[in-house]
């Protein structure tokens, strides 16, 4: 046993703390202020920042700075970073920094102090916030401008192509638009809110913007799918035209109840009026096209027949003019953008259809209910996330429902060339078959020896 028993447990942790002991004395208390306290800056511009440091100065001491997200915003010394000693009889030492932004996001910059050149680099208190935003363009105030009006006049032609007959069968059997509405909006919202902590656990700017995308209703090109692939079409068009409806109640329920968890995890408050002026922004154009069809149905008539046509030319236009005049959205794509592109929709498909055949549908209503439910209107989301969210997480966040909608297709383009490769062979098979039979058919009293007999008399 120790001699010393129990003291040499006390000596050993004062033989620890000791190290600890002699940085924190060695630790300078120093305070760092700077003018501006906040900055934000457009990427490939600059700005400065002033900094004023007080405290327990030494002639040697070497002022660096420090930004954690160094792909977001860089700086540069804009005058001499040592101490003199003139600072250390005032007291204060003054500088600038330059600060360029690099892309998109924020970040703090604080600064550093190095006391000797043996010794390592300690902290100063104090930070400043930064900002980094796309330039102001004026083809930015299109994009938006136009995206609203498009997306104005496909709900008034969703009004209008609300055939409330079809509808109303479909509701006499509701299996199949309950199996849709518990995939739409129970399994989708649910499922990208625990994918996006697998997926996101560090970034819940993309968890918003995946969130968002699971909480829109489903898209118009559902029954272009439904169609192409043989579903049922009639099934479809209920389902879409119930889960716009249902839209209006279930996106702020979501947005307002889980969606919170999820605003807050981003630090960004909950848009309320802004979600509620994009519900009643929707609602009015709905109800416009319900009031054409009602009083001009031949306009409404006219405004069906492009529905297809025109809300595809709209998913289309928001994808493609979102990538062109935002080509920065492909730098934010990582392996992590696309698995979250492809698990939104693809896990929906299987979703949708797995629970349509447990509840004993044809495979054309399943079919229909897997498209449904996989499908997402991403122009909804991104629009939502534009004009809801501040700037840069507006920008960051869109990156999501822009990798799933070019994730979407994919599958549905999988089975279609499936269908045609079998399609194919099938129809090959039964030429075959027909041409066997054509081949072992014998007509009766007809042989050829007769013919030539014919031939040798004439």
């Amino acid at each position: 046993m120790c001699p010393i028993w129990p003291l040499h447990i006390i000596i050993l942790y004062l033989l620890a703390l000791c190290p600890v002991w002699v940085i924190c004395q060695a630790a300078p208390n120093l305070l760092a202020n700077f003018e501006p306290d906040s900055l934000t800056i457009h990427m490939d511009a600059y700005n400065f920042i002033d900094v004023n440091v007080t405290g327990g100065l030494q002639p040697a001491d070497e002022f660096s700075f420090n930004i954690p997200n160094d792909h977001v915003a860089g700086a540069t010394w804009n005058s001499s970073y040592k101490v003199t000693e003139d600072d250390v009889t005032n007291g204060r030492w003054n500088g600038r920094l330059q600060v360029y932004g690099k892309f998109l996001g924020r970040t703090d910059l604080s600064l550093e102090v190095q006391r000797g050149s043996a010794s390592p680099k300690l902290p100063v208190n104090g930070s400043v916030a930064v900002t980094v935003l796309r330039p102001e363009r004026v083809i930015d105030t299109i994009f938006t401008t136009s995206v609203a009006l498009f997306v104005s006049l496909i709900f008034i032609n969703f009004g209008c192509a609300m055939h409330w007959p079809t509808v109303k069968d479909v509701l006499k059997r509701p299996i199949g638009p309950l199996i849709g509405m518990c995939g739409q909006f129970i399994f989708m919202p649910l499922m990208t809110f625990g994918l996006g902590y697998l997926v996101f656990p560090s970034m819940p700017e993309m968890h918003l913007g995946m969130f968002c995308t699971g909480v829109a209703p489903g898209g118009g090109a559902s029954n272009i799918w439904t169609f192409i692939l043989g579903g049922n079409l009639d099934l479809s068009l209920a389902m879409t035209s119930i889960s716009t409806i249902a839209a209006f109640g279930f996106m702020p329920l979501w947005l307002f109840s889980l969606g919170q968890v999820v605003f807050r995890n981003a630090n960004i408050v909950v848009p309320y009026a802004r979600i509620a002026m994009f519900v009643v922004g929707l609602i009015v154009p709905l109800s416009i096209g319900l009031g054409i069809q009602k009083w001009l149905p031949r306009i409404s008539a006219f405004m069906v027949r492009i529905l297809k046509g025109f809300s595809t030319t709209l998913l289309l236009f928001i994808i493609i003019f979102a990538i062109v005049t935002n080509l920065y959205i492909f730098e934010l794509f990582t392996w992590e953008i696309i698995v979250a592109g492809m698990g939104v929709p693809w896990l929906g498909y299987a979703a949708g259809y797995l629970l349509a055949r447990i509840c004993r549908q044809p495979h054309a209503d399943a079919l229909a209910i897997s498209i449904e439910t996989g499908i997402q209107n991403t122009g909804i989301a991104i629009f939502l996330l534009r004009y809801a969210l501040p700037q840069p997480e507006a920008d960051l966040t869109t990156v999501v429902p822009v990798s799933v909608a070019i994730m979407t297709p994919f599958p549905m383009m999988a089975i279609f060339i499936y269908q045609k490769i079998k399609a194919c062979f099938k129809n090959r098979g039964q030429q075959k078959k027909r041409l066997e039979e054509s081949n072992n058919s014998v007509v009766p009293g007809y042989s050829e020896p007769a013919i030539v007999a014919t031939i040798d008399v004439k």
